[in-house]
């Protein structure tokens, strides 16, 4: 009797750990804001200054149009869009601020140790920058949970 309840109990835990969705070491969680309304994620992969100024200004449209504790916004930089995020960029007293009103940037890690292989020298980026191993598979993950994809 006492192995056959071990047996059930040991099938029990298996049948839970099997149902348990296992997560990619790569994604990064969900922001916290459990109040957005709004929940959307811009894509970076250009090292164009005009799309970088773009993908800003969207960020920044957004949170005058809807209450930012309403909207959640993830901009995924990645290939060459990470330059807006390397720790010289022109452009980064205006991703400071968009960071201190709770907007997130991820920097895709697979792009930054080509560069790394490439140069012999592992590019500096903003520290507040939140590494993802993949960005395209950071926006898949967003896209399936909520998330709206915009490519300015």
């Amino acid at each position: 009797m006492m192995r056959s309840q071990i047996l059930s109990a040991l099938m029990l835990a298996m049948l839970a750990f099997a149902a348990t969705p296992l997560v990619s070491a790569q994604q990064v969680p969900l922001q916290d804001k459990p109040f957005a309304e709004h929940r959307i994620v811009l894509q970076l992969s250009d090292g164009d200054a005009k799309k970088q100024v773009l993908v800003l200004s969207v960020a920044n449209n957004l949170l005058k149009a809807y209450d930012p504790d309403k909207v959640a916004i993830e901009i995924v930089a990645f290939g060459p869009g990470i330059d807006l995020l390397l720790a010289d960029s022109e452009r980064r007293r205006q991703v400071e601020s968009l960071i201190a009103q709770g907007v997130r940037f991820d920097i895709c890690l697979n792009t930054v140790d080509t560069i790394e292989r490439e140069t012999g020298k592992r590019p500096e980026f903003i520290p507040a920058a939140i590494p993802v191993q993949v960005g395209g598979g950071q926006i898949l993950f967003l896209a399936e949970n909520g998330y709206t994809l915009v490519r300015p």
